[in-house]
């Protein structure tokens, strides 16, 4: 996949077919997609610097005949493009919410967070395309809703008893369907094969349903153990799984995190064919599915005090070997990378959450131009990773390569050396390097802010030379 970072002709391949009535309107998201490129912020006037600039973007977002799903659709569409130059692509499908600065409700946002904190924003349920080696294609589907204020507090089992008898259309259960849906559409439309990855929150009675029809693949965390089909005594997924021949061993690295310990956690692997029983809690209709459950857990490495470590997934995928199962635990493990996107989209480098709109109808609009720009600076961070010898022409033209090796030569260390023909790796590294990364000392390999910095930098020079040189050949 040959993306060129040129921000002008990327923004154009991103948004250059948008439908939004007048060319002059496609035009202008061009050409505010590039400088948000250049310069990623969540306030529009830290992107623009002139006025003129400020005032054509702010016009666009105000304008109502710019619809945000118009933006959308044309970005989607370019993803899904890029989907069928690859065997399959991981689809993560994750909810997520803006919290944005709106202290005296005087916005059209809704609640989110606790009804404890009263934070206001918008709710968002966003698809997320990455390659089978984890690095970033783009986004497929982002559904957007506002939540209503609580009328009345309810105990659990009242909520619980409420939520049960509404429709699944008025449910956020349909959020996951719509993305789901149209996502399939979109992979369909040029003959991609998504792979999707849902965590325990889409673990539900509808999407099962609907995924099982599908002829993409799936995988989702169960959150319960769920009951399995058949006359008899009442058996479970957990229990049948622990019958199950052991298919093998692996060692899984673990990161620090919120009660987590690092380590090398040994996970045992099971797998098993079975139907599951599910039943519509309201109606007490029953309905069946055959799936593959893979059971992977941690033994003998849990810290004390912890919990191990344990996956119960669904899928549709055959698992018959360790390797097939593995491959299933590797592609539930892409479903993170939608949580890296969520970092550079809302307070990382775009800081799309910083954003001062006043409309939830403008928000959208800038927040899906600037989910765009996250999706570039995270498909650069895994390039370089994921496939460091490549040469930095897969993602960088000729004239920034040309403007990172001067900026990089002046900068550079005694001890470095600095070649006109760097690999994607050492490019990354050098773009982060002009973007404050410290090495080692940064606490692991270069992050998206740094880059996001860096890349800006190269960016800006790559636009100067570029009209220099064009300038001197006048002459």
């Amino acid at each position: 996949m040959q993306d060129r970072a040129d921000a002008r002709d990327w923004a154009r391949e991103e948004f250059g077919d948008a439908s939004l009535g007048h060319r002059t309107r496609t035009d202008r998201v061009v050409q505010m997609a590039a400088r948000a490129a250049l310069r990623p912020s969540g306030r529009v006037s830290e992107v623009f610097t002139s006025d003129a600039e400020r005032q054509g973007a702010y016009d666009l977002l105000e304008n109502s005949a710019v619809r945000g799903d118009r933006l959308l659709t044309a970005c989607a569409a370019t993803t899904a493009k890029r989907c069928a130059e690859e065997r399959f692509v991981h689809v993560a499908i994750d909810g997520s919410s803006l919290t944005l600065t709106d202290r005296r409700k005087a916005k059209n946002f809704g609640r989110v967070g606790s009804d404890a904190q009263g934070a206001r924003g918008l709710k968002v349920m966003t698809a997320y395309a990455v390659s089978p080696k984890g690095v970033a294609v783009g986004l497929l589907d982002q559904q957007w809703w506002t939540r209503a204020p609580r009328r009345k507090r309810l105990s659990k089992n009242a909520s619980r008893l409420r939520n049960m008898g509404r429709a699944t259309r008025d449910k956020e259960t349909q959020r996951w369907l719509d993305a789901v849906t149209t996502s399939e559409a979109r992979l369909d439309a040029t003959g991609a094969r998504g792979w999707f990855q849902l965590d325990r929150e889409g673990d539900a009675r509808p999407i099962l349903l609907k995924l099982c029809q599908s002829r993409h693949f799936f995988t989702i965390r169960s959150r319960t153990n769920r009951r399995l089909a058949g006359d008899g005594k009442p058996t479970y997924l957990r229990e049948r799984l622990a019958k199950e021949r052991l298919l093998g061993t692996y060692d899984f690295v673990v990161s620090a995190s919120h009660g987590r310990k690092a380590r090398v956690a040994t996970m045992s692997v099971r797998a098993a064919r079975v139907t599951l029983r599910l039943r519509d809690n309201w109606t007490d209709r029953v309905e069946t599915v055959e799936v593959t459950a893979v059971w992977a857990r941690e033994i003998r490495t849990t810290p004390r005090g912890e919990k191990p470590i344990d996956w119960l997934l669904l899928t549709n995928r055959s698992v018959r070997t360790r390797k097939s199962a593995r491959q299933v635990i590797r592609g539930y493990a892409m479903r993170w990378r939608i949580e890296e996107f969520h970092k550079t989209w809302k307070s990382g480098v775009c800081g799309v959450e910083n954003t001062q709109l006043r409309r939830k109808e403008a928000v959208i609009k800038w927040a899906t131009i600037l989910a765009t720009v996250a999706t570039r600076i995270e498909r650069l961070k895994q390039l370089a990773r994921q496939t460091p010898d490549a040469s930095a022409l897969v993602e960088l033209r000729p004239v920034e390569i040309r403007v990172l090796v001067m900026l990089k030569t002046r900068e550079k260390k005694r001890t470095e050396t600095v070649t006109d023909t760097p690999t994607i790796a050492e490019a990354t590294r050098w773009i982060a390097d002009l973007g404050g990364y410290t090495g080692k000392s940064s606490g692991g390999p270069p992050g998206s802010i740094t880059i996001g910095r860096g890349l800006e930098r190269v960016l800006d020079g790559a636009i100067l030379l570029e009209a220099f040189e064009a300038k001197s050949r006048k002459k």
